[in-house]
């Protein structure tokens, strides 16, 4: 019994074919949930937020930085929902079309509603070069195709079976075509939280921020190449060197959690861009025949 694993010790023993017990299926379920219940507590500490500045509240700011760790906490509890659900053998159609409406809530809805107040809401009265008026449509308008986007991408995720990215990479190894929504939301909220969850003010920085915004909306529907770590195994013995990564990303992140979590979320962003870029460089400098596509996980 002590040697069975997590899938045979929640499987069925009156079924046939070891399926799992009922109850198991409950298990990726509640962290689903939990997902849920943080996109949901984000979009209200936003908007306590905005009514908060709205009457120059002292620590009205610290209702952003909830949202934000709001939507960090779900980053997590979405990494585990679908690891589990494999590990138990509790896969299903639910399943999967319940993490993507969970998705789209606290990755999509959440982080555009945190966007837009966070950096838009509170910008001091531009100069002549642009319009306040302007400035809040034009964040309207980048807030909503950064969930359009997201949402998108999630419906291409549930319906193509095997995506191939424009800039293919090892047959043995698995990868996202375009950015995983989740890393999309965590860039947003890894920046909020670096910047003391303090509302921007300088236009030209909210400006930057709309730019980052509709950086972040065509990388999620593009078909550049990602990298997964849904290779990494929990329930097998990890390497030494794993365990000392693992171990110091934890150490970093409890005590410099502001710099840590904004450089683990820019540099998976980045991730991307330059396996993009070395792509081209390559088959521009240095031909080389076509691959076999190897096994995309979306």
């Amino acid at each position: 019994m002590a040697n069975m694993s997590l899938r045979d010790r929640l499987a069925d023993p009156k079924s046939a074919d070891r399926r799992p017990r009922r109850a198991a299926y409950a298990l990726p379920t509640l962290f689903t949930a939990g997902n849920v219940l943080m996109g949901f507590y984000a979009i209200v500490e936003t908007c306590q937020g905005a009514m908060a500045m709205a009457q120059n509240i002292a620590g009205a700011h610290l209702h952003f930085q909830a949202a934000a760790l709001s939507i960090g906490i779900a980053v997590f509890l979405d990494g585990l929902d679908g690891r589990i659900a494999r590990m138990t053998n509790t896969t299903s159609d639910f399943g999967r079309e319940m993490d993507s409406l969970a998705d789209c809530i606290t990755f999509g809805i959440a982080p555009a509603v945190l966007a837009l107040v966070w950096g838009i809401q509170f910008v001091d009265p531009p100069t002549d070069l642009i319009t306040l008026e302007t400035l809040h449509r034009a964040g309207y308008f980048f807030a909503f195709v950064f969930l359009l986007c997201g949402a998108a991408r999630l419906a291409r995720f549930n319906i193509t079976k095997n995506p191939i990215p424009k800039n293919p990479g090892r047959p043995d190894r698995k990868y996202f075509v375009g950015l995983p929504i989740p890393a999309g939301a965590a860039v947003v909220s890894s920046i909020v939280y670096a910047c003391n969850s303090e509302p921007l003010r300088w236009w030209v920085f909210s400006a930057g921020w709309l730019i980052l915004l509709a950086l972040l909306s065509f990388l999620m529907v593009s078909t550049w190449r990602y990298p997964s770590f849904k290779d990494i195994n929990l329930a097998r013995p990890i390497s030494p060197l794993l365990f000392i990564v693992l171990g110091a990303a934890i150490y970093l992140i409890v005590n410099f959690s502001q710099a840590t979590l904004l450089a683990l979320s820019a540099g998976y962003l980045l991730t991307g861009i330059m396996i993009r870029i070395g792509g081209i460089v390559r088959r521009k400098f240095k031909p080389s025949p076509p691959r076999q596509p190897e096994h995309q996980i979306g």
